[in-house]
């Protein structure tokens, strides 16, 4: 008489000596109804709470955008500061990889009272960088903490004025 283990059934085992494994009744096409039917119920709940664009009131246009929106920056591809022993702002833009995408930023801080000494510094840094200084962006601005005027020139794939 053959001895059953209690997780085998009669009919489990088949001639060879293999284990007959029934499948599920429930396959994976099943499964992924069941997953269609709630996303359909989900989205028709959902759709149910949007009003009626025939009855609903029109809203006014979103407001445009100011006419002169900030340009966009990016990160600076190569940095300029002055420094002793370092190379002039000509050399330095020389030395760069040209690219007509670029755009040269030259941006001084300075005390309140150096006004002047900046926008005087402010010009002859973009003479002094040559044609790409015709091109610059020049930001001067004012910071009451800076102990002197603060130069810097960057490199960069800003999108310049349109």
């Amino acid at each position: 008489m053959i001895q059953l283990r209690p997780t085998e059934r009669p009919g489990d085992r088949l001639r060879g000596g293999a284990v007959f494994v029934p499948r599920s009744p429930v396959g994976w096409q099943t499964m992924l109804a069941d997953l269609s039917l709630i996303l359909f119920m989900v989205t028709a709940a959902a759709m149910a709470d949007v009003p009626d664009r025939k009855t609903a009131p029109r809203l006014a246009p979103p407001p445009a955008p100011p006419a002169c929106a900030a340009p966009a920056i990016s990160e600076p591809l190569a940095i300029w500061r002055p420094a002793p022993g370092g190379p002039p702002l000509a050399r330095w833009l020389a030395e760069q990889q040209a690219d007509s995408r670029q755009l040269l930023s030259i941006t001084l801080r300075y005390p309140p009272a150096a006004q002047a000494e900046a926008l005087r510094l402010a010009a002859q840094m973009a003479a002094a960088a040559g044609g790409k200084g015709a091109r610059a962006r020049i930001v001067i601005e004012p910071v009451a903490s800076a102990p002197g005027i603060e130069a810097l020139a960057a490199l960069a794939y800003d999108k310049g004025p349109a």
